[in-house]
């Protein structure tokens, strides 16, 4: 098996959009867009045995992306999709379907053992099953070679706890977050009269960060590594919706630290990427050869 495996690992699912289903969930998003960039990617969750769990399979493959996807007795995941004038989304999910019910499988303790690079969020782990499966993956996986464990926070309805992001900030050595998300964390976690900036250095320090990536929409994004910050400001374009957006800033962030880029190199990268993505319908684009071919 290739030692060089990226992996987004939790929700598969569609979104239901006003004109018309998309595959999507987070990791499956995260997993295209290192593919874009040349990496043996892989989504990794479970669907179910139904005409949509069909698709979910022929639609990866169609995109030419590898998944571990186990066939389990629930129905695949489907969110309704709303999305304001602004082309800002509204979620509404499904509970009790296939990827809250990922079994962890021989085949899958063997890809983590190969696996360079994973992101997982929270909300796959709302249901015990499938937050064990993750937990394993990331136990399973070696902690040399510069190998990254990315907890994209991913905050959705009320699909968290305080005792999920814990254990996930433990294992995690990068961190990505939004603007919302840290002020819901730093309330939850007892510091909400701390700045944004010093919420973010108190969480990498607290829980030895490598990197804590921020991201403030239209007012620009962060990434904090001890003792430095890389700042970009957010391209202004024309939103067509930002389905999908964050999960491409963080696949290509990966790709770019993974290709042996600095830090600033990679924040910038991430950023035409996402603003690219703000512009195309869904969360899946073909990426122009202009950004892929900057890696």
């Amino acid at each position: 098996m290739n030692t060089d495996i990226i992996v987004g690992l939790g929700e598969a699912l569609w979104d239901v959009l006003p004109e018309g289903k998309k595959l999507g969930g987070a990791p499956a998003n995260f997993a295209y867009h290192t593919r874009q960039f040349g990496f043996n990617s892989m989504a990794v969750s479970a669907v179910g045995e139904d005409k949509l769990g069909d698709e979910t399979l022929a639609a990866l493959e169609a995109k030419g992306l590898g998944y571990n996807m186990a066939r389990v007795p629930y129905p695949t995941g489907t969110v309704q999709v709303t999305l304001d004038d602004n082309g800002i989304p509204t979620y509404s999910i499904r509970e009790n379907v296939a990827w809250d019910n990922i079994p962890f499988t021989p085949e899958l303790e063997e890809i983590a053992r190969n696996c360079r690079a994973v992101c997982w969020g929270s909300l796959a782990q709302r249901n015990v099953v499938s937050r064990e499966t993750i937990h394993k993956f990331l136990s399973a996986m070696p902690s040399d070679g510069g190998r990254l464990k990315i907890f994209d926070v991913n905050l959705r309805q009320n699909f968290y706890s305080e005792e999920v992001l814990c254990d996930s900030l433990r294992q995690c050595n990068v961190l990505k977050i939004n603007d919302e998300e840290l002020v819901i964390i730093g309330r939850m976690f007892g510091y909400p009269g701390l700045d944004m900036r010093n919420k973010c250095w108190l969480i990498l320090g607290k829980y030895n960060l490598d990197m804590l990536v921020l991201t403030c929409g239209t007012n620009g994004s962060y990434v904090f590594t001890p003792g430095n910050v890389s700042f970009q400001e957010t391209p202004k374009v024309d939103v067509v919706d930002t389905v999908g957006a964050g999960d491409s800033f963080t696949g290509a962030f990966c790709s770019g630290i993974l290709k042996g880029m600095s830090v600033a190199e990679a924040h910038k990268m991430a950023v035409d990427v996402s603003a690219y993505v703000c512009t195309q319908s869904g969360a899946m684009p073909v990426l122009p050869g202009s950004i892929v071919n900057r890696m």
